[in-house]
């Protein structure tokens, strides 16, 4: 997934998360806004270059079949049925060698990915997906990606029984497979009825897990995957579950992780349920990370931070009051002056519920 690009000035603020000092960059982005378009880009096939262990009769076959466009469809069609043929081979390296070949076919042409679709590769290469062999799994797992791009094999590979394969393959697999399948995940969980099923597979704590401690892209694609499987209401609170406040707030506290719109992309839909708004308040850097986003951040982390305050002070006088006491409302005015009109709404609705007179209930302050 290409991340979207930004360019940082250097207005500085500090701020201490989980007993250390962070440097809060601000982000001048005049153009963005509070639509996760940008933020977010679709998960692309898989960024390898050719294989050292190809072959070169495998290598000159993939140049016919994928560099041509005049290739036959009949010799591309007998190629891929021979590779299906492979991966149901007793010998590991006919399989990997196959598996490689179907994932290159796969990489960038559409045809390439419907005729493989067709040629029924797609339940022999999810057997590949718990294997025992890390190049077999990563390989397969990342065949599968591919083949999701086209948007005609979605519903099949779901309906072949793919997400509970990807799920392995996201706990056991290699970094590699691990991100690959969180992308795969992605892709099937546009089709809206998957997202409760791969949610219901495993998917969400692990998905959290690679967030918090994978690398950049794992990140990227952990976030991404999450993103859209939280459209539901039953995987906001498995989220919430396994505990995805913490690293939430560790992206958006650093903004130098490139994660910043990310994260708060996520959060921002896990506050829209009870469990989130709670979770994300019982953090001890919940709030303060969103009000130092609303001075320090860039137009659309502003308008974001904005949006989950009013969502998480709407019902609950006691929040209100927690967040007036971290100092929202000057940067919220400010934000009234240069925001979008939809923004400038929200900003101008949570100061007006920020200044209503606050009374005292049961030694809770409303």
């Amino acid at each position: 997934m290409a991340e979207t690009e930004i360019h940082h000035h250097h207005q500085q603020s500090r701020y201490p998360y989980m007993g250390r000092r962070t440097t809060l960059v601000s982000v001048d982005d005049p153009s963005s806004s509070t639509t996760s378009s940008s933020a977010f880009s679709d998960c692309n096939s898989d960024r390898s270059g050719e294989f050292s262990t190809a072959s070169s009769s495998a290598r000159r076959r993939l140049l016919v079949a994928c560099a041509s466009s005049s290739s036959s469809e009949d010799n591309s069609e007998a190629l891929i049925r021979q590779l299906v043929s492979d991966l149901n081979s007793c010998s590991i390296e006919s399989q990997r060698q196959a598996v490689m070949e179907l994932r290159l076919l796969a990489k960038n042409k559409q045809e390439n990915r419907l005729a493989i679709a067709r040629g029924g590769a797609i339940q022999p290469l999810i057997s590949l997906l718990s294997s025992q062999d890390p190049d077999l799994q990563e390989h397969g797992v990342t065949a599968i990606l591919n083949l999701s791009l086209c948007d005609q094999n979605k519903d099949l590979i779901a309906a072949s029984g793919a997400v509970k394969p990807l799920v392995w393959a996201l706990n056991c697999g290699n970094p590699t497979a691990k991100e690959n399948a969180a992308c795969a995940l992605f892709r099937l969980s546009q089709t809206d009825h998957q997202k409760a099923a791969i949610g219901r597979a495993g998917a969400i704590p692990l998905l959290v897990n690679l967030l918090d401690s994978g690398g950049f892209r794992a990140k990227k694609d952990a976030s991404t995957a999450l993103y859209s499987l939280c459209a539901v209401n039953e995987n906001k609170i498995r989220a919430v579950e396994s505990g995805i406040m913490r690293p939430l707030l560790e992206l958006m506290a650093d903004f130098g992780s490139g994660m910043v719109d990310k994260a708060a992309f996520v959060l921002s839909v896990l506050v829209s349920v009870a469990e989130g708004r709670a979770a994300l308040v019982a953090e001890e850097a919940g709030l303060p990370v969103l009000v130092e986003m609303l001075e320090a951040g860039s137009h659309r982390q502003k308008e974001i931070a904005a949006a989950v305050l009013l969502e998480i002070c709407q019902e609950r006088p006691d929040y209100r009051t927690m967040v007036a006491r971290e100092g929202a409302i000057p940067p919220l005015v400010a934000l009234t002056q240069t925001a979008t009109t939809k923004a400038k709404q929200k900003a101008e609705a949570l100061i007006e519920l920020l200044r209503q007179p606050r009374s005292w209930n049961n030694g809770v302050a409303a």
